[in-house]
């Protein structure tokens, strides 16, 4: 029984996944998840709570996986410069993703404070990444200036959200240029 439990959670979650992909937040419903997984609408209630609920399970399962990911790519990177740009680009390569997706698609206004606070820990977790290559290339306060990069990566990614018009290399390209003359400044 807790086998077939965790299955039909998992499947929840992959339904989840591919809601927010094809259709943002508006088509992360408990009816559609009903509908992807072939449960009952009122057995999807049996898992998760509510649609925050799902977010935060999403986000519990898969920032980190996202986080390791930028984490690798930065390690890859051979000098502290190396390093910043690897974290820019990684997390904007990760903007189609289906994970990365689940874990930006709902504002935080929709989380009770407990699941705000458990994101925003991690999210703080992956700034202090880069933190340290930003001590080394000199910058006086790394944190804070960690804290800014991090608000261009986050404005790069609306922008690759939107479909704007510039294709999303342009807007990597952008970001990049902007972030590292920043930290050379």
């Amino acid at each position: 029984m807790a086998e077939h439990r965790s299955m039909q959670r998992a499947a929840l979650l992959d339904a989840a996944r591919a809601l927010l992909s094809e259709g943002g937040t508006e088509a992360l419903t408990f009816p559609a998840l009903a509908e992807r997984t072939g449960l009952a609408r009122s057995s999807v209630y049996e898992y998760f709570r509510s649609r925050a609920a799902v977010v935060e399970e999403l986000c519990e399962a898969d920032f980190p996986v996202w986080a390791a990911e930028v984490e690798s790519a930065m390690e890859r990177a051979g000098s502290p410069e190396g390093k910043v740009e690897a974290y820019v680009r990684q997390q904007l390569a990760l903007v189609g993703d289906r994970r990365h997706r689940a874990v930006v698609a709902i504002s935080a206004s929709e989380l009770d404070a407990g699941a705000r606070e458990r994101i925003r820990a991690a999210h703080g977790g992956l700034v202090a990444m880069v933190v340290e290559a930003l001590g080394e290339l000199g910058h006086g306060q790394p944190r804070l200036a960690a804290i800014l990069l991090q608000g261009i990566v986050d404005a790069a990614v609306r922008r690759i959200e939107l479909g704007a018009a510039e294709d999303p290399s342009v807007v990597t390209d952008c970001a990049v240029a902007m972030v590292l003359r920043g930290v050379r400044g």
